[in-house]
């Protein structure tokens, strides 16, 4: 079985949940609570209009976020109305995937990462240190379903941390973060890792994760650790709209 960006669409929304959804006209509306991208953009079901688009950005305005669009691979009319309209393309994603065999052939060394739920104060302080702050983990919080928090350690200290859900058969990481002061010691593959074990104990084949294309160093560790894109989107925002996220 092979993972298709219409599976990454879906885990999304399952695994990172907006505080809430509903459907006008051809779009879908998500309420974000200051969770940020995924969980704030609207996203087209349908064939829309220009005044369909103009609704949404009211609804979006409504819930007292700056309106924001989440572009996917079959969404180039869409793409290409919002352009006309002066939005901007906003953080590039791209989505990865791999077999969970396949990034369990190497396991982290025994403790060296743990399954907490719920976290602990000190993964907590991690997340904020990297901008991760309430309303994000309030993301977490809504996730039904199993899930969990990967920790990681090094030097006997608590160094990292990531978030993992599952849906179906596949899971999907979310919030990594490594400790400024702990970076370039291998931790990222180490979450992933046991992250993969902890997917493979639900039953799941597949682990997914999300990166922009602008974080290079994140790019190049999920590829080297045998990791694929399986999809990409983009989001489109207008640089004179001004709203709360």
């Amino acid at each position: 079985m092979s993972v298709t960006p219409e599976d990454i669409y879906r885990l999304v929304d399952a695994t990172w949940p907006p505080a809430s959804i509903r459907d006008l006209g051809g779009f879908r509306i998500r309420e974000g609570q200051g969770g940020g991208n995924r969980v704030s953009a609207a996203t087209a079901e349908a064939p829309v209009s220009a005044a369909e688009i103009a609704a949404a950005e009211d609804a979006m305005r409504a819930l007292r976020q700056t309106p924001l669009f989440m572009i996917r691979h079959h969404d180039r009319a869409l793409d290409q109305a919002l352009d006309d309209l002066g939005y901007t393309i906003k953080d590039p994603v791209t989505a990865y995937a791999a077999p969970v065999d396949r990034l369990m052939q190497d396991l982290p060394p025994p403790v060296t990462t743990f399954e907490v739920w719920p976290w602990l104060a000190i993964q907590r302080e991690i997340w904020e240190a990297g901008g991760i702050g309430e309303a994000r983990l309030a993301v977490m919080d809504r996730v039904e379903g199993a899930k969990t928090t990967i920790l990681g350690r090094t030097d006997d200290r608590p160094a990292a941390t990531a978030f993992v859900a599952m849906s179906g058969d596949l899971g999907m990481i979310h919030a990594i973060e490594v400790h400024p002061r702990f970076r370039r010691r291998g931790l990222g593959a180490r979450l992933l890792q046991a992250a993969a074990r902890w997917t493979a104990r639900q039953g799941g084949q597949h682990l997914c994760l999300l990166v922009t294309q602008a974080n290079q160093p994140a790019n190049g560790l999920y590829a080297s650790i045998g990791m694929t894109p399986v999809g990409h989107y983009h989001y489109r925002i207008h640089p004179g709209q001004q709203g709360h996220d």
